[in-house]
Order: structure tokens, then sequence, then C-alpha cells
């Protein structure tokens, strides 16, 4: 029968090896691979990848948050593994409990609650520096971000009537389909989004009629259409390229066929095709009601106005 050791392998029988340094001597290899493997290697090709400030945000986060979990998932794996293959029942001593470790140990307890301490306290303030100073809190939480991102001077409440930095779009999403105006060009609504690239877009979604969930996957961009809410949120495309978007709520039937393509432009490509989509959809945009941060049945305000139900103009690209 082996007897119970302590946390360094002693027993008062034999001598039993230093099963705690052979366990953490294996991790410490496995470690020293695995973390820098994740950072530099899978790290940069991460999901939702980079297309946009708030998809390299996300990627980012990912990045750091999975670095930071690999050695201590590591550490878990690798005592299970090592207690499984040394401590396993072998039929000649049926008494053996493999390595005993004194629970009511201090040096462990505090050891314990400082380093979970400082693992909660590292990740509180790693995401509220990401919340605040990169994206600011306009990532589809509402229709008044606390804050913006760094570099955006944001309006109180957008209006056409008001100059501003930032590309404005709405996003409305109704039983199946979403639609998209540009209120900075006449109030234009199409069905494809396009975007300029190297450009603050600033979102605000809504809906018609049921909640549907505007999820543009490639741009890093999630936020709930709600009806009667305008619901802020912001990126800025870094490089070209195509994108979906699809309805990440079940809003019905039909909700899996809610989804549209859009595409991050040259500056000069959008802007060529917003105004001429302008010119050409200048009869259809007059028949749409005014444009407003939400849409009801019955006039609500300066926040609201009417809707009969939208036409789909499609765009071009």
């Amino acid at each position: 029968m082996t007897a119970p050791t302590d946390g360094d392998g002693a027993t008062s029988e034999r001598r039993e090896p230093n099963h705690l340094l052979r366990a953490f001597l294996i991790w410490l290899v496995l470690a020293a691979f695995f973390t820098p493997f994740i950072w530099f290697v899978l790290g940069p090709d991460m999901a939702p990848g980079n297309m946009t400030t708030s998809a390299s945000s996300i990627q980012w986060d990912l990045q750091v948050l999975l670095t930071i979990a690999a050695p201590i998932m590591l550490l878990v794996y690798v005592w299970f593994g090592y207690n499984l293959v040394v401590f396993r029942y072998r039929g000649d001593d049926p008494d053996a409990n493999g390595l005993w470790i004194r629970r009511d140990s201090i040096k462990l307890q505090i050891g314990w609650i400082l380093a979970t301490t400082c693992v909660v306290l590292f990740l509180f303030g790693f995401g509220t520096y990401e919340l605040v100073y990169t994206q600011g809190a306009g990532g589809g939480e509402g229709p008044s971000a606390i804050w913006g991102p760094k570099d955006v001077k944001e309006a109180a409440a957008w209006s056409p009537a008001k100059s501003s930095s930032e590309l404005q779009v709405q996003v409305i999403g109704q039983q199946w389909a979403w639609t998209y105006r540009y209120p900075q060009f006449g109030g234009m609504e199409t069905t494809v989004l396009n975007l300029p690239v190297d450009t603050w877009i600033k979102f605000n979604v809504t809906s018609l009629d049921v909640i549907h969930s505007f999820w543009a996957y490639n741009l890093g961009v999630k936020a709930d259409a709600n009806p009667d809410v305008n619901d802020v949120a912001f990126t800025k495309a870094l490089h070209t390229g195509r994108f979906e978007v699809r309805c990440a709520e079940l809003c019905g039937i039909w909700h899996g066929a809610m989804l549209s393509v859009g595409h991050v432009m040259p500056k000069s490509s959008f802007y060529s095709w917003a105004r001429s989509n302008e010119r050409t959809l200048a009869a259809a945009t007059k028949e749409l009601p005014p444009y407003a941060l939400t849409y009801t049945p019955s006039y609500t305000g300066a926040g609201g106005g009417y809707y009969t139900g939208l036409t789909q103009n499609e765009g071009t690209h």
C-alpha cells in the first residue's frame, strides 16, 4: 500500500518521485510551445477577421483571451492526464489513492485566491478598456452610446439637417428582408449595403415589424433591430471586400433566408455609386416616408415617422 504523500511527494514508508514537479515540467514544456503558437500562428487568422475596426477589435480580444486561457487549460489537462497514467489502478494496490495534497494548506488557499483574483481583475480591466477606448459603447447596445469610438465625434442626435463626419446608414429589418437608407444621399433606399473604405460608419438599426438582429459577421457588427427603437453601432472598414448580412434573431418562417450581400468599396467608387443611385431613385424616394430614426404606423413626434411599407429599390454595384 502506498502511503499518502504531502505536496512535496514525501512519504513515511518510501520515497516517492516528486509528482508535482514532474507534472509542472510537462506543463511548462507544452505551455512554452502552445502559447506562442496560438499568439503568432492562430491569432492573426481568428474570426471574424480584420476587415473593419470592430472585427479587428474582436479578433484581438479573442487572441488575447485564448492566449491567456491556453496555459490554464493545459494545466488542467496535464494534471488530469498525469494522474490517469501514474495513479491508474493496476490491481496490485487496491488501497492506493494517488497523490494527496492537504486541503487545509494555507499556502495553497492563499495562492489560489491570489491567482484567481488577478485573472478576474485583469479581465475586468481589459474588457473595460476595449469597450471604452477602442470601439466605444456603440456596438448595438441602444440608441445613445455612452462612449463613441476614440476618434469619432458623434452628434447627440443626428438628423439630415446636421452635418456629421460619419457616414450614416440606416438598417431596416422587416419580414424577411434588409433594406438600407442613406439619409446623406437624399434618403435613398437600397437592398444592397455598400460602404466606403476608411470611413467611420454609424449604423442606425430599426425594424418595421418584429425583432430582428442585424449581423454583418465580417464587419464585426451585430445589433438588434427592434420596432420603434434606434440601435446604434459603429465601425470603420479597413480594406475593401465582400461581406454578408444575416438575421441572428428568429423572426418567422423565412428567418433563414433573410440575408443580403454588401461591399466595402474605394471611396471614389462608393460616392459615385451613391450619387448615381440618389439621382436614379429620386422618384421612388419621394414615395417613401421622410427619413426618421424609427418608423411607426402613426406619427410619434420628432423621433419617428409614418410608414406604409418601404419600397425596396435594388442598388447596383
